[in-house]
């Protein structure tokens, strides 16, 4: 199977199965980076964080941004409309036949039903990324393996520029009046800034 091929598929899937928004799209992107090798998870944070403050949709976003990775222009757009195509199919189906879904109660349990679902494959993946920025802790899934393992991957347990920053972060947007009603692109920019002179400072 081509690269190109394999860009579609992977994220036609991805844009099939993940019920709930954008971030709904991190487990099945963490799954992809395990089975094909095209990115790691820390990898997989960099472009979480560039696809949070770049303007569209973040599902979209990132498959533009793997398939730029892997295979250049020509997989960022193959990517980007594998991505879109199950939605356009859903729709152009949702559409054809509005007043037979508008009230079908099957299609109301089933979205009861998805929804809890949705919402732990999130909060899996949050945890996930928690771990990686703020601790030294490595989330390991062996192929085929039910339960994830953890690892401490260095010598310190608590990674304390992550922590800190979070805490900042955290104080800004919910305590201090003055500043929690800022828009989000100034908090972004700030950690941004931040990152980059953590990076140079070698911390």
């Amino acid at each position: 199977m081509s690269v190109y091929l394999r860009l579609y598929w992977e994220f036609f899937k991805t844009g099939l199965f993940a019920v709930g928004g954008g971030m709904a799209t991190l487990p099945f992107l963490k799954d992809i980076g395990q089975s094909t090798g095209w990115y790691t998870y820390t990898d997989l944070m960099n472009m979480l964080a560039v696809s949070e403050s770049t303007p569209g949709p973040i599902g979209i976003n990132m498959a533009t941004y793997v398939g730029f990775t892997v295979g250049g222009i020509p997989g960022a757009v193959i990517a980007t409309l594998g991505e879109v195509t199950p939605s356009i199919i859903v729709i152009l189906i949702v559409a054809m036949m509005l007043k037979k879904f508008r009230d079908n109660r099957y299609v109301n349990m089933a979205f009861y039903g998805l929804r809890p679902a949705s919402t732990g494959l999130i909060g899996a993946a949050c945890v996930a990324v928690v771990l990686e920025v703020m601790t030294g802790i490595k989330v390991l899934a062996a192929d085929g393996a039910l339960v994830n393992t953890f690892q401490l991957a260095g010598e310190a347990l608590i990674k304390w520029p992550g922590v800190l920053l979070a805490a900042v972060l955290l104080v800004l947007t919910n305590v201090v009046k003055p500043v929690k009603d800022w828009h989000p692109i100034v908090f972004i920019a700030f950690s941004a800034v931040v990152g980059i002179v953590f990076r140079f400072a070698g911390v």
